[in-house]
């Protein structure tokens, strides 16, 4: 497995990540039992980073990374970064109703998912969205106290704006921004990447697949479960599906010329942006995880750079990332 090493004060992880969300929520129904057999693979094939957050199924992800662990070989189990969001606020029903990142709420998920994670310390802690009623050094501050009593390895951040981005390092090193980065959605070029770079802060980017719809697997003609996230979501929607399904039938004619899928391609393309970037593939399955690790064996020169720019210019998706009310909290877009 390649390695790259998250920021300069950050740990070296695997070149990619597991992200372990829809294992457990948001898009639609998982098998709990192939979820177990994916991180196992993942594991098996040198994955070492672990991306989670509390408020995944309310504790359900973190139960299962648990239970993963305590079944995988131990030297996997050592290797083993588990990266966790935290400060979602929600219902019994499943609702959102906001972030909270007071300190002492801070500490109080920490002790929560190092009970139902079953460890000792969080390789990498984060705000899952900034709190607009605490101030971000008051959240950092509070994982820096964290950090020196041991609990917590690293710092991240999660889907903040360049001025957050310098305020927070100016309390505490930090590893890594965890941010949506995919052909699809390319934010974080203007301000927020070269911040970044200029802080000497890594970049985990979700969402590499645009939540499959670059994957080349999702089709018009698909129909959604009523729990899965992608049925409220502005990219999925109508003609924002069209024209977004047109710039993956454009994405699958360069794959097609390599010999290779259009997710592999979508995926190597992210990892042709920097080695401080690790992507975080959300396979759930075992045969999407091996496609996503034959991303690695990939190479893009300058000619297919050119034509997948040409294919899927900066700017090109149709419909927001997220449905309104959500992109409300991402100070990232602000």
């Amino acid at each position: 497995m390649q390695t790259r090493t998250l920021g300069t004060t950050g740990p070296q992880t695997s070149a990619l990540g597991l992200g372990c969300m829809g294992m457990s929520a948001l898009y639609g129904d998982s098998d709990r039992s192939e979820s177990l057999a994916t991180v196992h693979a993942a594991l098996d094939a040198g994955i070492t980073l672990l991306d989670t957050g509390d408020f995944y199924g309310m504790g359900h992800n973190e139960l299962l990374i648990n239970e993963a662990l305590r079944t995988a070989p131990a030297v996997a189990r050592e290797k083993a970064q588990i990266s966790v969001k935290f400060g979602a606020l929600r219902t019994v029903e499943g609702g959102f109703t906001g972030y909270d990142g007071r300190p002492n709420a801070v500490k109080n998920f920490a002790a929560y998912s190092l009970q139902r994670l079953g460890t000792d310390h969080i390789d990498i802690y984060r705000i899952a969205r900034v709190d607009p009623d605490v101030p971000i050094e008051e959240t950092v501050g509070a994982i820096a106290e964290l950090v020196e009593a041991g609990h917590v390895r690293h710092i991240g951040l999660s889907e903040v704006g360049a001025q957050t981005l310098r305020r927070a390092a100016a309390v505490a090193p930090i590893a890594d921004l965890q941010i949506e980065y995919s052909l699809l959605s390319r934010g974080i070029e203007e301000a927020i990447l070269p911040t970044a770079r200029e802080l000497g802060i890594g970049i985990t980017a979700y969402g590499v697949l645009s939540r499959g719809l670059i994957s080349g697997h999702f089709t018009r003609d698909r129909k959604l479960a009523a729990n899965d996230f992608r049925g409220m979501s502005p990219r999925f929607q109508g003609e924002n599906l069209d024209r977004n399904l047109d710039l993956v039938d454009a994405l699958r004619k360069i794959a097609d010329q390599k010999g290779v899928s259009v997710a592999k391609t979508a995926i190597a393309w992210v990892l042709s942006r920097g080695t401080d970037i690790v992507p975080l593939v959300g396979a759930r399955r075992r045969d999407r995880l091996s496609e996503a690790l034959g991303a690695l064996d990939i190479t893009l020169d300058a000619d297919d750079l050119t034509a997948i720019e040409h294919a899927i210019p900066a700017g090109a998706a149709a419909g927001d990332r997220y449905p309104s009310a959500q992109m409300a909290h991402l100070d990232s877009e602000h």
